[in-house]
């Protein structure tokens, strides 16, 4: 599924259930000794996918820890992103050489739960939402649902490359549709960056990122790739 989102030369993996052989890499193991089931296998089947997609881009599997706020500590030449659901499970990598980073969420395709929607959107994107404006074209595709995967891929292409957090009121995202096929949907968004985007790798500042996002199998999935 994910790689529709993905151009050539960026590697994927994905999982809709988890094997039940699937264990956690001997030196991951102590990052989730005490968490519950739940977490124990969205843990293990997202970093399964990660090595997964690293060893199609000629990358050994290693273990990926964590660093500052829970970020995944990649393999040194390695950008890479990995979200997890009900259901879904799902990494994408790429050489540094070739990215300089990349951001993917998944989401289950319902609405935001009351009161969601005001803590992590801005009033103009509500007021889109509210919009009744082309909301035809948007008939069955919980739009709330697919700003707020926007709003997580949006930071996870963000923190490897500023080591900042960034909150849902630092990004200002737009939308467009472009497919719709029944109850399935894809199209492309624009976050505009409403903080400083000095990097830490010396490279140009972020003022925006381009994603493209996709309603499919009772999923919301969301991609930016940073060249």
């Amino acid at each position: 599924m994910i790689d529709r989102l993905l151009p050539a030369g960026v590697a994927s993996s994905e999982l809709f259930s988890d094997p039940p052989e699937l264990r956690a890499h001997p030196l991951e193991e102590e990052l989730i000794a005490k968490a519950v089931d739940k977490r124990r296998r969205e843990f293990i089947g997202a970093r399964h996918c990660a090595r997964r997609a690293m060893g199609e881009i000629g990358v050994a599997p290693e273990p990926i820890l964590r660093g500052e706020r829970g970020a995944p500590i990649w393999p040194r030449g390695v950008v890479g992103s990995m979200t997890h659901c009900d259901g879904y499970r799902a990494a994408v990598v790429a050489p540094a050489l070739r990215l300089r980073s990349v951001g993917i969420d998944a989401e289950p395709h319902e609405p935001l739960p009351t009161g969601v929607l005001e803590a992590v959107s801005l009033e103009s994107e509500r007021s889109w939402l509210a919009d009744p404006a082309g909301a035809a074209a948007w008939d069955g595709v919980h739009r709330d649902k697919v700003l707020f995967c926007a709003k997580e891929t949006t930071y996870k292409a963000w923190f490897p490359l500023t080591n900042r957090w960034l909150g849902f009121e630092d990004a200002h995202i737009t939308f467009t549709i472009s497919e719709r096929n029944g109850a399935d949907a894809r199209g492309e968004f624009h976050s505009k960056l409403l903080v400083p985007g000095e990097t830490i790798d010396g490279g140009p500042a972020l003022t925006a990122f381009d994603g493209q996002w996709m309603v499919a199998d009772g999923l919301v999935v969301a991609a930016i790739v940073n060249e």
